[in-house]
């Protein structure tokens, strides 16, 4: 297996002017996006119990106390707890366009995008998919791989691999691109990617 040559992207992509700015609030939004937001403990009006003051207010020597379920007891609410959230954010459609071609751009320009003419494995063997990437001197790299068809076999080959991952070029996303080192891709996806990023 091969690399080609002298692969150009076209001239609409070419002439984006890349914005580091916008691709930063992309990676915040997709980063956020990944949290659950589910998290949760119960402040002293949660908290089962504590209905009856301890003791009485005056004359015991102890401190006054009136729920046996305030912040200071064991087993008591929890004060400035969190509560479950939304951590989503809102970035504009043209924006989220834009950072994804400027870390496709990055990738381009650094010359850290492979094309090759296919990608077809004959077994879903692990050792067929390092040789691969040892061919391509790929080895010890992250790799990102985009073809337009989700292959049995590459994907079984390259499960096992912790620095690969299998994508179709509509699932083409800003955190992917940025936490990677090359982007091996096929001819017929690359023209796929170029509509996507249009």
């Amino acid at each position: 297996m091969e690399k080609l040559k002298d692969v150009k992207l076209n001239k609409e992509l070419l002439a984006i002017e890349p914005n580091e700015k916008v691709l930063y609030d992309a990676i915040i939004l997709a980063q956020a996006s990944l949290r659950q937001g589910t998290h949760s403990t119960k402040n002293r009006s949660e908290v089962r119990g504590g209905g009856r003051k301890p003791w009485r207010q005056k004359g015991t020597g102890h401190a006054r106390q009136g729920s046996i379920r305030a912040v200071q007891w064991v087993g008591g609410g929890r004060y400035g707890t969190p509560v479950p959230r939304d951590y989503s954010k809102k970035q504009n459609r043209k924006e989220r366009r834009l950072a994804l071609q400027t870390a496709f751009l990055n990738l381009y320009n650094e010359k850290n995008i492979i094309v090759v003419d296919e990608l077809v494995l004959s077994t879903p063997k692990t050792k067929e998919m390092i040789k691969v990437l040892s061919d391509l001197e790929l080895i010890e790299k992250k790799v990102l791989i985009i073809v337009n068809e989700l292959d049995e076999n590459l994907i079984l080959a390259s499960r096992n691999l912790p620095n690969i991952m299998v994508i179709e070029p509509t699932e083409m996303n800003v955190l992917d691109l940025v936490n990677t080192n090359v982007v091996l891709t096929t001819k017929e996806a690359m023209k796929t990617i170029e509509e996507v990023l249009k």
